[in-house]
């Protein structure tokens, strides 16, 4: 059976450029850098930005078809892609371009949930069962903050058995790829799987969490949670080029395409699974974004733009977990070798994988997004990346 590397290599064109070390994968275009360096330390520059380019190429030479990344460090910004923006094509990724954020949306659904608490229309310590009675076994004993910070025991749902049995390969998402599901039918998926350990005792990441968040969102406000963040956090920013996408399968503008590896005649097949609907994901993944706008956002989130100082200590109040990541409310935090500590979150969904850092002292930050393929995990060759760029 060929192996998927391989398999990229058969679907690209002929006559690809191969970049060095790279099997099978196009060249990678060069990283742009803007910004003027501290000191006119050009020489210093060249060798950073070099290795952040030569850090995208090891993602792509190992685990993705594309790859681009900007770096923020106090008003300098670098950018930079590599790879190929679709299979078959010598088409750039571009380094503007949107890109499925997955899970990154846990944490503009949390701001949204944090800034109600400040202003006390709920309190992180509500059960479930007072802003949603009755959705799910349990819910008298479920807070707010519990979901917040996966502390709440509830099933995650796309692993419950009877989402599986839908969900049972890539073929099958390919076919369910325009499927529209509701809030509460995800919830269902978990509801009928009882609480895998009693609320506030254990830790276990649920996307049903946020599924129920964004619910909680909408009873609280009467808007959608999309609506709220929209209102709350993407206009006043003027973060333009994310968006909460609903049922809208279209992922627009500039963006590099995701692929699956489907099954085929022995073998596995790339499959482009940019266009799907993305309510299979809902609050707890259905973001797209760029790299420039989640760079504001987390900046404006750790600045304290978006919450006020007992929210964001809230926020901030990690719980430690077995992943290696701690996990405030809605927030990943984690070290670094040399001792930078980064807040932000990762995210992954069909075809897409991406993660979005900044240090605590809010001087640098990193969001990264590729379009995954290989026998390699992306979060393996993306760990090298962040620690060339917070490295002390």
């Amino acid at each position: 059976m060929a192996s998927r590397r391989d398999l990229l290599r058969i679907a690209g064109t002929a006559g690809l450029t191969v970049a060095a070390g790279a099997v099978g994968v196009p060249a990678a275009p060069a990283g742009t850098a803007t910004g003027v360096p501290a000191h006119g330390a050009t020489a210093h520059r060249a060798r950073a930005t070099g290795g952040l380019q030569a850090a995208l190429d090891d993602i792509v030479s190992a685990a993705a078809i594309g790859v681009l990344a900007e770096v923020h460090d106090r008003g300098r910004v670098w950018r930079g892609a590599g790879g190929v923006s679709r299979l078959g094509t010598h088409r750039a990724v571009p380094v503007a371009g949107r890109f499925r954020a997955g899970s990154i949306t846990k944490s503009f659904v949390a701001a949204v949930v944090l800034q109600l608490a400040g202003e006390g229309r709920l309190a992180l310590d509500d059960t479930l069962q007072r802003w949603l009675p009755g959705v799910l076994p349990g819910a008298e004993r479920i807070t707010v903050r519990q979901l917040l910070q996966h502390t709440s025991g509830v099933a995650n749902y796309p692993n419950t058995p009877s989402f599986r049995a839908i969900y049972h390969s890539e073929a099958a998402i390919v076919r369910m790829r325009h499927r529209t599901w509701t809030p509460p039918e995800l919830v269902a998926f978990a509801a009928g799987v009882p609480l895998l350990f009693e609320p506030g005792t254990s830790w276990m990441y649920s996307n049903t969490n946020f599924v129920l968040l964004g619910m909680v969102v909408e009873r609280v406000t009467g808007a959608g949670y999309a609506a709220e963040v929209r209102r709350r956090i993407l206009r006043p920013l003027g973060l333009r080029g994310t968006r909460f996408p609903a049922t809208d399968a279209a992922l627009t503008g500039a963006h590099p395409h995701g692929y699956l590896a489907v099954g085929r005649d022995g073998g596995e097949e790339p499959v482009d699974i940019t266009v799907f609907n993305p309510s299979v994901a809902g609050a707890s993944g259905e973001v797209t974004s760029t790299a420039a706008d989640l760079n504001v956002f987390f900046r404006a989130l750790l600045g304290r733009r978006l919450l006020g100082p007992a929210e964001q200590e809230q926020m901030r109040a990690a719980c430690a977990t077995p992943r290696d990541y701690d996990y405030g409310l809605g927030l990943m935090t984690r070290t670094v070798a040399g001792g930078t500590r980064l807040w932000g979150h990762r995210g992954d969904i069909f075809g897409y994988y991406a993660e979005s850092w900044i240090a605590e002292d809010g001087g640098r930050q990193l969001t990264v997004a590729a379009t995954p393929w290989g026998e390699v995990d992306p979060k393996v060759p993306v760990a090298a990346l962040v620690e060339t760029v917070f490295a002390a």
